[in-house]
Order: structure tokens, then sequence, then C-alpha cells
């Protein structure tokens, strides 16, 4: 299974608990996943328990370092600009992630952080990977909002 089938996983993992189905798998340049999780922010009732940094944080903890600089980060949703600025601090190599956010994403969208000059810390990006599905689990969680 693919990093980004693992983070789809854990995102319809998240959309069956009530939260906003994006995943996120940390791995090492080994290949190993060093951690993943899915959004936790209502069963948290933590608007920062965005997958992203939950998997970061994980990952650190895992290594016991606050650096992750030989790993990749796969989520399935443009990282936001809280997400996009952690990515930074962890000095993340590598993004991939899946479907892209024009109304909150912050990498490809929005302000763009990776872009900016005072980022000191810059990662190879990867984006769109199976973009159509990985935004078809948003539009399905939301379209159930509406229904609802």
């Amino acid at each position: 299974m693919s990093f980004m089938e693992q983070a789809m996983a854990l995102a319809r993992q998240a959309a069956a608990d009530g939260e906003v189905p994006v995943g996120a798998v940390v791995s090492g340049a080994d290949g190993a996943v060093l951690a993943a999780a899915g959004n936790a922010v209502e069963a948290r009732r933590d608007p920062s328990a965005h997958a992203e940094l939950l998997a970061l944080r994980a990952a650190a903890a895992a290594r016991g370092a606050k650096f992750l600089e030989d790993c990749t980060l796969t989520v399935t949703l443009e990282p936001c600009a809280m997400c996009a600025g952690a990515i930074v601090a962890f000095r993340v190599k590598k993004l991939v992630f899946g479907a892209y956010d024009p109304k909150g994403g912050a990498v490809e969208h929005g302000p763009r952080l990776f872009a900016q000059p005072t980022t000191h810390w810059r990662p190879e990006v990867v984006g769109g990977v199976r973009d159509s599905e990985c935004g078809a689990l948003l539009s399905a969680f939301f379209a159930g909002l509406r229904d609802a």
C-alpha cells in the first residue's frame, strides 16, 4: 500500500469519526512509516489537531529529534498555513499532497508559504497526487453535512 493510500485510509477513518477527512503519513529515508494520523480536531476539541501536525509531532517523538530533514510527509489535502508553517519548523524534506485547496491551502494557493523570502526551509513539493480521489473524499463528506 502506497503512502497516499495509507493517508486516504486514515482520511476515510477520520470521516467515519465525524472529522474532516484528511490523513497524513510521515516516512523516513528508508521508506519506513514513522507516524500516521487523521484529523482529530473534533475528538480532541483542538483546532490545531490537523492530521499533518499530529503525524509530524509523533514522528519527531518516535525519532527523539526535533527535525525531520530526511522525511517525507504525504497528506491527502494541500496543507493550510498552520500546517505549512509546521512543515517548515520540522524541516520536512519532501511534501506530497493529494487534493489542491484553493480556499485554505497555503502551498500552491493563498500565502504560498514556501515561496516567501522569509521562509528559512523549503521542502520539495509534489502536489496533486491522486487529486480527484482525495478531493472526492472531501466532497462526499461536506455533501453529507449539507444533506443532514
